[in-house]
């Protein structure tokens, strides 16, 4: 029986079906006019969702009949390093390979590039499922992304060499970012760039650390331009191809990912490419590089959980004790449970932030095409796109990363000793995922990037709409309380703003943060109630499971208790 890891997902297609792109894709497809021009491009919306249809559709079959047979075999081999030289293994190369062939490089790429101009959204779908088959080529495969900047920001010759070999599959990518001493810190990055005024080539000096795929023929680097800067507005982005110039000096022995070769990088007079403007590196090119990258583990931290619950719930169908399936046994069921519903509810998040980055970025195209003469309405909808990605963004890869963790651990709880052996899947899963809730800005960064915006209310408008929607009949009593869960979020939200101490607020915003992530993904999926019979009974399991914990966190933050954070003081003096 051949396996499809798009079509044996029925939440994954359900998403796609109620996903409304509608809003986007006109703007997108610049109203479906490109379809004299490029035989593959859509000719209305139902031809797109066809479209996005048939792209997954054969990724699934690609990763479920070739990408995942092979993925103890990427791990146990893992990349390679010789003398300044990474290679993938053999099972990540015909991946990759088999990937090339059926055109599905350059996914987010216009189709002048040889892209196939799919929306975030989609992307972040197709990202989920490579992540489910082999989480080291998801980097692989989601590093593309950075090719995505390049078309916003480079100049029309760099884009025309460099964008159709990313469509094609014969390049890949890497964000070149961390050094040893500016991880978090990214403003303290000393990655020399220097223009040679005559020439007017840059060359980039300096030592990068824990960069994904640094074997990468294309890298953005953010390097420090202005000399005697020391902050972040001294930095700016630039665009490198790999030459005899860039060495590979070591490649990190890690927990897991291994087919993904971790590298650290030595720049010297390496020629590069000034990408956008300078000094904008970090602010403007460097975020929204990491907003992608956010996304994109939330995805791949998704992936892993959905292949953790499987290998789960199959086990725990042939595993016999007491004379009867493990799955049968209360403790067993809860663990299957509460994996199921929270994937479900992470895939719900994860699809409602993608739209939302969608249309951020197409109005924010639309702006920058129209200049001053754009429409005020075109105005504010791009700004309330703009505050709810921003919003949204990191509290996805906060609830998907940490969710991932917590669905692999009882995944093997669930397989009891066995899963700790190599011999099963589980344990690949378990060491992968833990770098999720790591990379690409820890947990608590997530935190602290989304802990300003909810201060601000920027979800009120959005808790309002869905608050005062029709929901089914027999939906009430999860209806009811989820008004009363938000109407706590509020005041919650209202206690820790009024906080005089920037310090009690700090030490008290990831419970805001949650509780923000649980009555949200509980609207999602009573939302979804509306359009699927079968969301019924996972709507109602999750907002039973997230109300006492919702009302735990809002006494928590509503007291806001200054002791705590003084036995910091004290105790870890």
């Amino acid at each position: 029986m051949s396996e499809n890891f798009f079509l044996d997902n029925p939440d994954l297609q359900l998403r796609l079906e109620q996903l409304d792109l509608r809003e986007v894709l006109d703007l997108k497809e610049k109203g479906y006019s490109e379809a004299d021009a490029y035989p593959t491009a859509p000719r209305n919306y139902a031809d797109a969702k066809d479209d996005f249809r048939i792209v997954l559709g054969v990724l699934g079959e690609i990763c479920g009949e070739r990408v995942a047979p092979r993925a103890g075999e990427a791990d146990e081999e893992g990349a390679h390093y010789d003398d300044g030289e990474v290679t993938y293994a053999a099972a990540t190369l015909d991946a990759i390979a088999a990937l090339r062939q059926a055109e599905l490089f350059g996914a987010m790429l216009p189709r002048e590039y040889g892209g196939l101009n799919l929306p975030e959204s989609v992307y972040q779908m197709m990202v989920e499922v490579v992540a489910r088959a082999e989480s080291g080529l998801m980097t692989v495969y989601g590093l593309q992304e950075i090719a995505s900047l390049v078309e916003e920001y480079g100049d029309p010759e760099t884009k025309a060499r460099v964008l159709p070999r990313f469509s094609r599959g014969e390049v890949s990518g890497a964000m070149v970012l961390t050094e040893a001493d500016a991880g978090s810190d990214l403003g303290a990055v000393s990655t020399r760039a220097t223009l040679d005024e005559t020439t007017g080539q840059w060359r980039l000096n300096g030592v990068k650390r824990f960069i994904t795929n640094g074997l990468a023929d294309v890298s953005l680097v953010l390097a420090r331009s202005e000399e005697g800067s020391t902050d972040a507005r001294g930095l700016s982005m630039f665009l490198v191809e790999r030459d005899d110039t860039v060495r590979i000096r070591r490649i990190e022995n890690k927990l897991g990912i291994h087919a993904s070769p971790t590298c650290e990088i030595q720049y010297t007079d390496t020629p590069a490419i000034l990408i956008g403007k300078r000094r904008f590196g970090l602010m403007r090119y460097a975020m929204n590089l990491m907003n992608g990258a956010r996304l994109a583990v939330a995805a791949q931290a998704l992936g892993i959980a959905e292949a953790a619950y499987r290998e789960a719930d199959k086990y725990s169908r042939e595993r016999v004790q007491f004379g009867k399936p493990i799955r049968v046994l209360p403790a067993v069921g809860r663990l299957l449970l509460s994996m199921k519903v929270d994937l479900e509810a992470t895939r719900a998040l994860l699809a409602e932030t993608g739209r939302w980055v969608d249309l951020w970025k197409v109005y924010e195209r639309a702006l920058a095409e129209d200049g001053s003469e754009a429409d005020p309405a075109i105005r504010a909808r791009h700004k309330q796109a703009q505050v709810l990605a921003e919003t949204l963004t990191p509290m996805v890869k906060y609830c998907a990363t940490e969710m991932g963790n917590r669905v692999c651990y009882q995944a093997m709880q669930v397989h009891g000793g066995v899963g700790y052996m190599r011999e099963f899947n589980i344990e690949r899963l378990f060491r992968d995922v833990r770098v999720t809730n790591i990379y690409e800005g820890t947990s608590q960064l997530q935190v602290v990037a989304a802990i300003g915006k909810l201060l601000n209310r920027s979800l009120d408008p959005l808790l309002a709409e869905w608050q005062g929607a029709e929901y089914p009949a027999d939906m009430a009593a999860e209806n009811a309380l989820l008004a009363e869960l938000t109407g706590l979020f509020g005041e919650a939200v209202g206690a820790l703003k009024a906080l005089p101490e920037r310090d009690r607020v700090d030490y008290y915003a990831v419970d805001l943060v949650e509780m923000a992530i649980w009555i949200v993904n509980g609207w999602l999926l009573l939302r979804d109630t509306t359009v699927a019979e079968q969301k019924k009974p996972v709507a109602r399991a999750y907002v039973a499971s997230i109300a006492p914990r919702v009302r735990s966190a809002a006494e928590v933050v509503l007291a806001s208790d200054p002791v705590p954070l003084a036995a910091i003081t004290v105790l870890l003096a």
